[in-house]
């Protein structure tokens, strides 16, 4: 367990030799089936409250994923390991009770056998810039290579899942779960 760890833990990174975008768009079809990509619904939205009425007025920052896209290779002639490849887009508000035109959120990515336990999990920063009179940014990140070692060649991409949330508190997750929906508004 430990070498998957390792071993994930050193492919998990952003390169700059091909974007994901790349890889969507290239000529080649998938080999094999891939791990599902996915937001965890508790974790694919972020809202910050100041104050403790869950009131539009007393929203902060926000942010929540919109998209996962994700690509992968690997042959089923050996116990080689599934290189995958994936994309996020997401979208940051800026409520009336955010303070400064900057935030730096935190998501995780999280390997996992197929309803499971989890494999390895990393957590990353990113640093949203409000500019002047704009209260919506969205970004896409591209994570460039993450490394899931297979045991036996007939090991498929189907027994894993790649997912994707926000850092959350505990009543963050419970906002998530009430159903309420807090949107900075788009003009």
């Amino acid at each position: 367990m430990r070498s998957i760890a390792a071993v994930f833990a050193a492919a998990l990174v952003l390169t700059g030799c091909q974007s994901v975008r790349d890889r969507f768009d290239g000529p080649q079809p998938n080999p094999g089936p891939c791990p599902n990509a996915l937001s965890l619904y508790d974790a694919h939205r972020l809202v910050e409250f100041s104050g403790e009425e869950r009131v539009l007025r007393n929203v902060g920052f926000t942010g929540e994923v919109l998209n996962v896209r994700s690509a992968c290779t690997y042959t089923d002639s050996s116990a080689s390991p599934i290189e995958m490849q994936m994309a996020i887009r997401f979208a940051f508000g800026r409520g009336a009770a955010a303070q400064g035109s900057e935030k730096t959120y935190h998501y995780f990515v999280a390997v996992t056998r197929t309803d499971r336990a989890v494999i390895e999990r990393q957590v990353f920063p990113i640093t949203v810039r409000f500019p002047p009179g704009e209260d919506r940014v969205e970004l896409t990140e591209e994570i460039g290579s993450i490394t899931i070692p297979r045991a036996e060649a007939s090991t498929s991409g189907s027994n894993f899942e790649v997912i994707v949330g926000f850092e959350l508190t505990a009543e963050q997750v419970e906002f998530n779960r009430s159903g309420l929906r807090f949107r900075v508004p788009v003009e």
